[in-house]
């Protein structure tokens, strides 16, 4: 049986989530003991999970029928000739599926980008709502004759 420290423990539902389920198998009863004995993994486990919801709660782009058929013709076209039999998978792989990976990855950090802005602009509204002492854009409007 393995141990785990908070610093693994914290790796790991950053890349797998909330859901111990979906961690490497070798890896989840070593989770569950540090989970039980350490109320910071539980903090952990919530803060993935606010951020497993914000992941399921995004669109999935889908993409144009145009681009589709444009890469499935790219993809059949790359079969075709001299190229297939000298660089077989690799010509393959550096094209078509890489271009819409590529796609795929703008759009949907686009997506979380602006989810994840919309919470931090939030934050800094209650922030300013919440203070009670001047700051430095009242002195600086004053200074200013505003």
């Amino acid at each position: 049986m393995m141990t785990m420290d908070l610093e693994r423990f914290e790796h790991l539902a950053g890349a797998y989530g909330a859901d111990l389920r979906r961690w490497p198998e070798a890896e989840r009863e070593a989770a569950r003991l540090l989970l039980a004995a350490d109320p910071r993994a539980g903090l952990v486990l919530g803060e993935a999970d606010v951020l497993d919801a914000l992941l399921d709660a995004a669109p999935r782009p889908a993409p144009s029928h145009v681009l589709r058929e444009r890469i499935i013709a790219d993809a059949a076209g790359a079969r075709l000739g001299r190229t297939r039999r000298l660089w077989g998978p690799i010509a393959w792989a550096s094209g078509a599926g890489w271009a819409a990976a590529a796609c795929a990855g703008v759009a949907f950090g686009m997506v979380l980008t602006s989810q994840m802005t919309a919470e931090i602009r939030a934050d800094t509204v209650l922030y300013q709502a919440s203070l009670t002492a001047t700051d430095d854009a009242e002195i600086l409007a004053a200074g200013l004759g505003g």
